[in-house]
């Protein structure tokens, strides 16, 4: 696939930090005038630190659940930019966010995933932010959906942005996990290879959604040559009215950003994006290692209840000697190792035998003797 060919003329506005991560830091919401300009004083006397955010409009599930201050959080970050010099962002969902965001001097707008799911929204802030310079950051939509996502990019750049970004904040999707939205990282890097000149920042505290899942996912992303993070700060959690979990204090922040390391990618973008790809794969072969491990238990369960019925004890020795040999041989025309081959034909041979006892146990106990499914 070649480069994305509607996303152009991109101005490289983000600062190059040499070897600090360039870092967007502020709390989940502007919640009160002391709770913002406390965070703000701390968080200037991080050098990593160049840009304060808050959710001054927060888009929420429920109606009763803290939406934002509102207009009156612009003068408090217009105050906490006055006193530390930091920049301003702040998300905006209609064009009416964007006009008092203007007006009151924010340096740059970031748009919400569950905004960049509506074309209609989008194209709505795209007309609203025509004929400004102010850069514009866009979040991944929910879902991992890299279309959606290059189409909200394309709307705002053909309104005449320039200063672009892409902020990959993980995806929303039904298994579990430890992460509040999965990183899927191989749609970030796909992104990056449509866009190369595209900036991506990765927004750390919603891909996790817990404090102590931040720093492996910080230093995952720089290794893969992020341009900078968005994370969440507060200068008390524990009091924080939207998403306490996975903000930390200015203090943790600084410990955190003192543990990554910003290493020299000698392969370049071209080595890391082949080896995601091939992580990738494996990631998909495993999933099919599982399920045919899943299907194998099936007939195991299933030849255990027919030897039940039947009185046959369960192991059968000829057979599992059988089963050694020619799967040994296979694995052998296959390049595999023969000592970890045979580790893991025994571990599952025993959770064949473990699961078949417990067939027969279930109304008596089995015949005896031993053997394989």
């Amino acid at each position: 696939m070649s480069p994305h060919p509607h996303i152009e003329s991109l101005t490289n506005w983000l600062p190059d930090q040499g070897d600090t991560p360039f870092v967007i830091s502020g709390p989940c919401s502007a919640e009160n005038e002391h709770q913002l300009l406390t965070t703000a004083r701390e968080l200037s006397l991080l050098p990593e630190v160049k840009v304060l955010r808050a959710g001054i409009w927060k888009p929420r599930t429920r109606p009763n659940d803290f939406e934002g201050a509102g207009v009156e959080a612009l003068r408090w970050m217009q105050k906490a930019k006055a006193e530390t010099g930091l920049k301003l962002a702040v998300e905006v969902a209609n064009p009416a966010h964007v006009e008092e965001a203007l007006k009151h001097g924010i340096d740059m707008l970031w748009i919400g995933a569950r905004t960049v799911v509506n074309p209609f929204s989008v194209q709505e802030l795209a007309d609203g932010l025509r004929g400004t310079d102010i850069p514009v950051l866009v979040k991944n939509p929910l879902t991992p959906d890299l279309k959606l996502w290059l189409g909200a990019l394309e709307r705002i750049n053909r309104a005449g942005v320039h200063r672009l970004a892409a902020i990959h904040r993980g995806f929303h999707y039904f298994e579990k996990s430890p992460y509040r939205n999965a990183p899927m990282w191989e749609i970030p890097i796909e992104l990056k290879r449509l866009v190369p000149g595209l900036p991506l920042i990765t927004d750390i505290s919603h891909i996790c959604g817990r404090r102590d899942l931040l720093q492996p996912i910080a230093q995952k992303a720089l290794d893969l040559e992020t341009n900078g993070l968005m994370i969440e700060s507060h200068y008390n959690p524990d009091i924080a009215l939207t998403d306490a979990a996975q903000q930390l204090t200015p203090a943790a922040l600084k410990q955190l950003l003192a543990s990554l390391i910003v290493r020299q990618h000698s392969g370049g973008f071209e080595f890391e994006y082949k080896l995601e790809q091939m992580r990738t794969e494996i990631d998909k072969i495993d999933v099919e290692l599982i399920d045919l491990l899943s299907r194998r238990m099936q007939v195991v369960d299933e030849i255990g209840a027919y030897k039940k019925e039947n009185n046959i004890t369960i192991l059968q020795l000829k057979r599992w000697q059988h089963i050694i040999e020619d799967r040994l041989s296979i694995g052998a025309n296959l390049g595999l190792n023969r000592k970890f081959l045979l580790q893991l034909l025994e571990l599952v041979h025993e959770a064949s035998i473990q699961r078949q006892t417990e067939i027969f146990n279930r109304t008596g106990q089995p015949p005896t003797s031993s053997g394989d499914a």
